[in-house]
């Protein structure tokens, strides 16, 4: 499956923009963009904005995303390549000490090494590899067609639901399923059910055990109940998933503990592979949460997104997001998913690149009036949680205004007396 760099292509000139058959695909081809004009109505946070000035922004953050493009280079690949041998190193390390696991200091250490060689293998290389951000150094060692990544939903799967349909139609309620991974309410506008009470308790399990979350997700059940994926294509994923399920137990649960029996240590190493994986996946689980769901992040209806333009596109990415405020090692280990609003509005850049990205796409959004949504992470945390517990709960009946409910009651008019008709 080839990378694509996500962003809609555009229509010609005075053609509108249209979403392919929004109700009756979950496959979609990426939407035609409007060359010129707008929505019939764009969100309340860029309403204030002009078809004029929404084009002059799209044109802008074009010229960011090819000043970028024309200056990747030689430094840029060593910072890949560097990370890479920083993480097979700790995870060589990491597996090592945990053969002698039996000393307590050394199960802390291996699990700990271990753990970091899996959230930077997770994050900064396989998501952005994933996404085509290599591609252009024509290494066939480290490109989106190739890497296969310690996670045990297959590559292939993750791109086609993240790449084309999650960046495509970022928090379009009824589109992108990432909202809420077609289990969780996380949503004002979705509609309640009696089974969301239980989202803290999903969301609780959710996190340690993350990739499985995501394997699952990844293999479309929703389509397939709705006819819009085939039971043969679900086969194919099932098969796909289960040589990488083997591929990772044999690696964390087998190999490891395996070799490290000779030294008294094959229990304390699996649960040492075991920690290493829910550490990973409650990270991965939070910086995740944070760039999508803490207050002031938007979700869109399918009417927001008809007649899109480039901008639009753009601005959907921008409100749709959140950035995690930190330092440069808080970025590095979180992928760089920390500057989430210019991943996804260049999700093929150079991941190392956006921290001077986030600059000027900060600076055009405080000039054109757009919130730009960023802070710690335990605020992130926080407001996510918080989203899904209050979310848990049925909406509240919404009040009547209060001229409504304070109004006079109008007297009762006279019944007249009836009178009957002469003939």
């Amino acid at each position: 499956m080839t990378a694509t760099t996500n962003r809609p292509t555009t229509a010609p000139t005075g053609a509108r923009g249209v979403v392919e058959t929004p109700t009756t695909t979950i496959r979609p081809k990426k939407p035609i963009l409007a060359a010129s004009g707008g929505p019939t109505r764009r969100p309340a946070a860029a309403a204030h904005l002009s078809d004029a000035d929404v084009e002059r922004l799209g044109v802008e953050l074009d010229a960011v995303r090819d000043r970028i493009i024309a200056s990747r280079g030689a430094k840029d690949a060593a910072y890949i390549r560097r990370v890479i041998r920083v993480q097979r190193t700790l995870e060589v390390a990491g597996r090592a000490t945990l053969l002698l696991s039996r000393k307590k200091t050394a199960f802390v250490a291996g699990t700990a090494m271990l753990s970091v060689a899996k959230i930077l293998e997770n994050m900064e290389i396989g998501h952005n590899v994933l996404h085509g951000q290599w591609d252009w150094m024509r290494d066939p060692d480290i490109h989106s067609t190739t890497w296969e990544w310690d996670f045990v939903t297959p590559a292939a799967a993750w791109k086609h639901t993240h790449n084309d349909l999650h960046h495509t139609w970022t928090n379009v309620l009824g589109k992108d399923k990432d909202v809420g991974y077609s289990t969780l309410r996380m949503a004002d506008d979705q509609p309640w059910r009696p089974f969301n009470i239980l989202n803290p308790a999903i969301n609780g399990i959710l996190a340690p055990f993350f990739e499985w979350g995501i394997a699952i997700y990844d293999l479309e059940l929703e389509a397939v109940q709705n006819g819009e994926k085939s039971k043969d294509d679900l086969k194919k994923d099932l098969k796909a998933l289960g040589r990488k399920v083997v591929r990772q137990f044999t690696k964390d649960y087998a190999a490891t503990p395996i070799a490290a029996m000779p030294f008294g240590s094959g229990k304390q190493a699996l649960i040492g592979t075991f920690t290493a994986n829910a550490i990973r996946n409650v990270w991965a689980h939070s910086v995740i949460f944070c760039g999508h769901f803490p207050d002031g992040v938007d979700t869109f209806s399918e009417e927001e997104i008809e007649g899109e333009t480039r901008g639009d596109w753009y601005i959907r990415q921008m409100l749709g997001s959140a950035n995690i405020s930190g330092s440069k090692l808080m970025h590095l280990m979180t992928g760089n998913l920390s500057h989430q609003i210019e991943h996804h509005c260049f999700p093929d850049l150079p991941s190392n690149r956006y921290h001077e990205v986030a600059v000027e796409v900060r600076e055009i959004c405080q000039r054109y009036g757009l919130p730009y949504t960023t802070g710690p992470i335990h605020r992130q945390v926080g407001q996510a949680w918080a989203k899904v517990f209050r979310l848990a709960l049925p909406p509240r009946p919404k009040a009547l205004p209060k001229n409504v409910v304070n109004a006079p009651v109008p007297p009762r008019r006279p019944v007249l007396p009836m009178v009957a008709s002469v003939g």
